[in-house]
This record gives C-alpha cells, sequence and structure tokens, in this order.
C-alpha cells in the first residue's frame, strides 16, 4: 500500500484549485473593472471556454499516448504561463483585449486535459492508496471544494487590498506547484505512464481510437442523458459564475470581498456535502440523492439574487446549493469509474466532458449579452428557470435508474454495449 501518489495528487489539486478560484473572481472583475462592459466580460468567458470542448472532444487518445503525468504537468505550466502573461502585459501598457482573449483561450484549450489526465487516475490512485473508489472520489472531491472555499475567500480579500493583477500573478504560480508535485510523485505508477497501442500510431488509429469513446456515449441512455443534463447545467453555471454573479456582487453586494465571500460560502458547505456523502451517501439510494442534490445546488441561487440587493438572503442561499452541490461529484465519479473499463476510460472521459461543455462558452456570452440588454435582474431569472427545467430529468426519465450500484467488473473484463455508465462528473469551476 503506497498513500503517497494520491497524497499527492490530492495537494497538487488543493493548490491548483485554490488558484483557479483566484481567476475565477480575478478575471471577470478584472474584465469589469477595465472594460466596465458585462457583454465585454461574457467575451472573455466565451474566449475561455469555447477550446475547452474542443480539447476534451479529441484529447482522449492524446492522453493514453503521451501519458497521463506527463499531460497533466504540461498542462499546469501552460496554464501558469497564460494566465501570468496578463498582468505583466496590463502592467508594461501592452495588454489588449483581443490578447486577453488568446491568453484565456490558450489556457482553456489545454486546461481540460489535464483535469481528465488526472481524474482517470482514481481508480488506481485508490488501489495503491488501499481504499475504495467510491471513498476516493469523495475525498477528491471533498479536496477540491475544500480548496475553492479557500481560494474565494482569499481573492475577495487580495483583490480588495493588492488589485486583481497580483492574484492573477499567485494563480500563476500555483499552476507552477501544481505541475511540479504531479512530475515529481506519479513516477513509477503505470496508469500515469503512456498506454502503447497494440496498432502502428496513425491518424486512421487515433479516430478509430476516438471512435470508441463516441460509441460507448451513444449507445447508453443514461451516460448520453447525463451528459446532456450537465451540458445544460455547466453552459448555465458559466453565466452565472464568470457574468451574472461578479456584476450582481458589483452592484448590489458590496464588492469583491462580498463576491468572494458568496463563492467561499458555496465552497466550503460543498465540502461538508461531500465528506456527507463519502461517509453516509452509499447507504441511500444513489438517483434520490442525486435528483434532490441537484434541485437543491442549481436553481435558488439565480432566484435569490433575483430578488434581493442584500448580502445575508444570497449567503444563505449559497451555503445551502453548496451542500447540494457537493453530493453530485462523488456520485457521478462513482458511477463511472465503475462502469467504463479501465482500456476506454481517457476516450470516454473525453468525449462525455466535451458533451458536458460544450454550452459553456456560450453560458457566459449570453448572461453577458442579457445583462447588457434587459438588466442582471432578468437574465437571472432566465438562467434559473433553464436551470430548474434542466435539473428536473432524473426524476422524469426511466434511464436514471441504472444509477444504482452494481457488482465490481473486473480491471480486463470488458463492458456489454447494453451496459450503462454515467457521465463524467460536472465541474463547471473546476480547474
Amino acid at each position: 500500500m503506497n498513500r503517497r501518489p494520491f497524497t499527492a495528487v490530492l495537494i497538487a489539486n488543493t493548490i491548483s484549485i485554490a488558484g483557479s478560484s483566484l481567476s475565477l473572481i480575478g478575471v471577470p472583475l478584472f474584465v469589469l473593472q477595465t472594460t466596465d462592459s458585462a457583454g465585454r466580460a461574457g467575451i472573455v468567458a466565451f474566449c475561455a471556454t469555447l477550446p475547452v470542448a474542443v480539447a476534451a472532444l479529441v484529447g482522449g487518445p492524446v492522453i493514453d499516448r503521451i501519458g497521463r503525468r506527463r499531460v497533466s504537468a504540461v498542462s499546469d505550466l501552460i496554464c501558469g504561463l497564460a494566465v501570468g502573461a496578463i498582468p505583466l502585459l496590463h502592467h508594461t501598457g501592452l495588454l489588449e483585449f483581443w490578447m486577453l482573449c488568446a491568453l484565456m483561450a490558450v489556457g482553456g484549450l489545454v486546461h481540460t486535459p489535464g483535469l481528465t489526465a488526472r481524474y482517470v487516475m482514481l481508480p488506481d490512485l485508490a488501489e495503491h492508496a488501499g481504499t475504495t473508489v467510491a471513498r476516493a472520489a469523495s475525498l477528491y472531491d471533498a479536496v477540491s471544494r475544500g480548496a475553492r472555499m479557500i481560494g474565494a475567500a482569499l481573492a475577495g480579500v487580495l483583490i480588495a487590498t493588492v488589485g486583481a493583477e497580483s492574484v492573477l500573478l499567485l494563480d500563476a504560480a500555483t499552476f507552477g506547484a501544481s505541475a511540479l508535485l504531479v512530475a515529481v510523485f506519479l513516477r513509477g505508477i503505470p496508469a500515469a505512464e503512456p498506454q502503447r497501442a497494440a496498432g502502428k500510431v496513425s491518424l486512421a488509429g487515433y479516430r478509430a481510437e476516438l471512435a470508441e469513446g463516441w460509441r460507448f456515449l451513444t449507445r447508453t441512455r443514461l451516460l448520453l442523458g447525463v451528459t446532456v443534463m450537465v451540458m445544460m447545467t455547466n453552459g448555465l453555471d458559466q453565466g452565472w459564475s464568470s457574468v451574472l454573479l461578479p456584476v450582481h456582487g458589483r452592484e448590489a453586494l458590496g464588492g469583491a470581498a462580498a463576491l468572494g465571500l458568496m463563492i467561499a460560502l458555496f465552497g466550503g458547505f460543498a465540502l461538508l456535502g461531500a465528506l456527507f456523502y463519502g461517509a453516509w451517501g452509499e447507504r441511500f439510494p444513489r438517483r434520490a440523492v442525486f435528483a434532490a442534490a441537484f434541485l437543491l445546488a442549481g436553481a435558488p441561487r439565480y432566484v435569490v439574487a433575483a430578488f434581493t440587493d442584500t448580502p445575508l438572503p444570497l449567503a444563505v442561499t449559497m451555503a445551502l446549493s453548496g451542500l447540494g452541490a457537493g453530493m453530485l461529484n462523488p456520485i457521478l465519479t462513482t458511477v463511472t469509474l465503475e462502469k467504463v473499463p479501465d482500456a476506454l476510460r481517457s476516450r470516454v472521459a473525453g468525449v462525455t466532458t466535451a458533451g458536458c461543455e460544450l454550452t459553456m462558452p456560450l453560458g457566459g456570452l449570453a448572461a453577458g449579452l442579457l445583462v447588457d440588454g434587459f438588466g442582471v435582474t432578468k437574465a437571472l431569472l432566465v438562467f434559473g428557470g433553464a436551470y430548474f427545467l434542466a435539473t428536473l430529468s432524473p426524476l422524469l426519465f426511466p434511464s436514471w435508474r441504472s444509477m444504482e450500484a452494481t457488482p465490481r467488473l473486473s480491471r480486463t473484463e470488458p463492458i456489454r454495449p447494453s451496459a450503462e455508465p454515467a457521465a463524467r462528473s460536472p465541474h463547471p469551476s473546476a480547474r
């Protein structure tokens, strides 16, 4: 039993995601401060997230060929350089709006393969650590949630005191630390190294490997249903985090400190939700817990923000929503890793991630245009209504019943085409 690789990944995620929370608040406020335009904030969010879906779509086979450890480390290094260049160019007076969009696009392009590379190693890391996949997935998500809470609280204070530019430089440093941890401590883990294909490397072979992931998605109703649902909610969440909440925070909540508090509350209670599920969640039906948690995590935030201009009601709502959100990723991660064979894991994760993130570029852009055209209150209500409709899916469609636990498969046992795997976890604001 060797817990060091799993511990290293948890620490790397803690550092990296805490840094992501700095940028989650810092970039929208930086754009709003320098351009005074919600529409431009939406354009930046569009540029940051459009390449994410492209990278996820084609990245699965690449991750396996290059190696999950290398992809994770290189992804973090490139993201660090991209985000660090923003304040440096701004300080020298050279930063143009198109440069900001381009740098965010570069970060978005390489960011998702790094996330996917770490995610698909969870079963192997759990085995090395001597724990179950369900507990490892809960701890993995709990650490991410806790890091997001710490980063958001820190971001609110730092932006108010030293400015958004300094916060972005700190985020760049966290990327470097994460890359170093993964590069050093995952050496010698077979699942982290390149997976050699049986045939000769070729474009045709690459297309065939990518098609395997697509076939696995399209032939299973639960996988397809989860992907479509999360695709919708991720787009709405992107509009919330990149435009709606920053604009509402600036206009009604008092600025960066209150904004950081809201995100920290959401992250802190999401941490509790993940820990609760890890401790007791396996005693309850997954589908019922998932449906209730998603209804709590989604629409209430938008509705309360639309009808209040004081921090307290939204703070309470963000706490309760975070509690529900914390239970979502452990459920989906566990179901996915139970049912997708190791040989297909990177490819299936790649195509489901691409599907889940397909609407994210449009979410930020639509939110910015709605705010500029109709005001933040109407934009919040439109997004909240759409979110509520999307989260009814687990209660309306019978295919979701197959979320329940199934006997654990061996590493080499193939899954039949009639299997009903779940989509990979929704990570709307994780790095």
